[in-house]
């Protein structure tokens, strides 16, 4: 499964069921004063560091296919420019996220480029090299393989092409160990991985020009597929 769900704490939910903790960081994310005063309190955390990393998708010209992975609340889509021709594929493992993100999209008028998909990131339903940016913002903490996630979101992306996204690292201080063992608990978290982790993989599946960017709790990275 592309989330884990080992346990679930009454009036959080799990991924499947639109847990809270999903509501509460759409909303930061859409409120960039109140938001981004969170983001600094709670995990120190710079939230425009999140709104440049999803500039990328903007810059995508007409054509390019872009994989949002998991797309949950729709957040990324706020880098998507109403008429910019792309083809944006939403996945999620969990069908309350892909409605989300299809309000998400009506409202931001941009609906008519994007495209559902029910997909477990560990098994992605697509064909090798089909996409040319792949976006995984705040999913690798989520995911019960991250490793495995790398690999699949590496297959689908074409030599040439932008891995890119956001991830709550495992070796960010002890300070940010609570949030990290009760998001486990409460089955919203899998194992998540270190920022070698990451350099680890993205090397092993020829993801080049690695740059990981630390801001609290969160990491950005990019990287490009080797030609």
């Amino acid at each position: 499964m592309i989330r884990s769900a080992l346990t679930r704490v009454p009036g959080i939910g799990g991924w499947s069921d639109d847990p809270l903790w999903a509501t509460f960081y759409d909303w930061t994310v859409e409120h960039p004063r109140a938001g981004g005063a969170l983001w600094k309190v709670g995990i120190n955390s710079d939230l425009r560091l999140l709104y440049r990393a999803a500039d990328e998708i903007g810059r995508q010209p007409a054509g390019a296919r872009i994989l949002d992975i998991p797309c949950g609340g729709g957040v990324a889509l706020r880098g998507l420019r109403p008429g910019q021709g792309v083809e944006y594929v939403a996945a999620d493992i969990a069908q309350t996220m892909l409605d989300r993100t299809l309000r998400v999209a009506e409202e931001r008028r941009v609906a008519d480029q994007v495209v559902p998909r029910v997909a477990d990131v560990g098994d992605l339903p697509f064909e090798d090299a089909s996409f040319d940016l792949v976006v995984s913002f705040t999913g690798l903490h989520c995911f019960p393989d991250p490793g495995r996630a790398v690999v699949e979101m590496a297959r689908v992306l074409r030599p040439g092409g932008v891995l890119t996204g956001s991830a709550l690292l495992n070796d960010t201080g002890f300070r940010f160990e609570p949030l990290r063992q009760v998001g486990r608990v409460a089955g919203l978290l899998g194992p998540g991985c270190s920022a070698s982790d990451l350099e680890v993989w993205f090397a092993d599946e020829g993801i080049a020009d690695v740059v990981i960017e630390r801001s609290g709790a969160i990491a950005y990275f990019r990287g490009v597929k080797r030609t």
